[in-house]
């Protein structure tokens, strides 16, 4: 397998980027470094076709890492995956435009139901845990460690100029400049759930799908804060500084365990049941997916499901077949 904390550092996936798979005749020989290798039959039958998906930003270095590898083991499928936001995905799959919806909410109770309306039956995959990583610039020397409270009365909207020395007077008279993924987002839609409590967002914010986006604008600004997924956070770690919640910062052990609450949360895909049991080849890489996810979610830099997980995942994915 590649080094894909190296690949994410150089180049973090941007929401207008399309993630796609189509080998050519030397794919045939793999990907050494493949962790599906010799699990399944999709190193031996060659198959032919499209998968298309789409969904969130977060699940995305994931998802890229999966897609290149599984054109090693079959180049003649074309995988293509936007990023579109959590709930921009969940709008191409309602209409059937993809196979697969990455996400990183679980689905609403309302996409539910359009997607009942429009006849789809969907199958819910755990892939990985994301720790929701709250940054500001490194040379922001005075932010150590916030509180949930601190973080609300930061990020609602309340009429308003935001000050750092709103949260603690010792703390720079400085208007606090807000990035924050845009509103398909479902890190957005986890933000405004367990901080916000469904209060508005404070209107200054710079908003983007692009996480990377977030990254250069808070990277470039001593009095910026923002939040994106774990990863984004380990692949800058260098020129962002991330901010301790309750005392405690997102680590894999921190995060795993759950102690790094409320902001740990899990990461998803959603198959289209009748696309993954009536096209071999999306069967075949969803379940090339689920082989490969826990390793390459730690490669990428979020935090792998127990093994029993992915297990569970497998036998849900079968018995679609049955």
């Amino acid at each position: 397998m590649k080094n894909w904390k190296f690949v994410m550092a150089s180049t973090i996936l941007g929401s207008s980027v399309l993630l796609g798979a189509c080998g050519g005749n030397t794919a045939q020989q793999g990907s050494s470094g493949s962790s599906g290798e010799g699990n399944s039959e999709s190193e031996t039958a060659q198959l032919e076709g499209k998968v298309s998906g789409d969904g969130s930003s977060t699940v995305a270095p994931i998802m890229e890492g999966i897609v290149e590898e599984y054109a090693g083991a079959q180049p003649n499928v074309q995988v293509t995956v936007g990023v579109s936001g959590t709930g921009g995905g969940f709008e191409k799959f309602i209409q059937g435009e993809t196979d697969f919806s990455n996400a990183s909410r679980p689905i609403k109770e309302e996409e539910a139901k359009s997607l009942e309306d429009a006849g789809i039956d969907y199958t819910e995959f755990l892939l990985a845990y994301d720790g929701l990583s709250v940054v500001v610039s490194k040379e922001n020397d005075w932010v150590e460690d916030l509180t949930i409270e601190d973080l609300k009365k930061l990020w609602v909207e309340d009429g308003t100029t935001k000050k750092w020395s709103d949260i603690n007077p010792e703390w720079p008279e400085e208007n606090v400049v807000f990035y924050a993924p845009g509103t398909d987002s479902g890190t957005f839609d986890y933000f405004n759930e367990v901080v916000l409590e469904e209060e508005d967002l404070v209107s200054s914010a710079t908003l983007s799908e692009d996480d990377n986006v977030l990254v250069q604008g808070i990277q470039a600004d001593p009095n910026a804060i923002g939040f994106f997924g774990y990863a984004y956070y380990q692949a800058n770690q260098d020129t962002l500084k991330v901010v301790k919640i309750n005392g405690v910062e997102p680590t894999n052990e921190t995060i795993e365990s759950g102690e790094y609450s409320p902001l740990s949360r899990p990461l998803f895909t959603y198959a289209n049941n009748k696309a993954a049991t009536e096209e071999e080849q999306v069967y075949n890489f969803l379940e090339y997916t689920l082989e490969n996810a826990g390793e390459m979610a730690e490669a990428v830099g979020y935090v792998a499901l127990p093994q029993e997980e992915y297990d569970k995942g497998k036998a849900d994915l079968e018995a679609l077949k049955q």
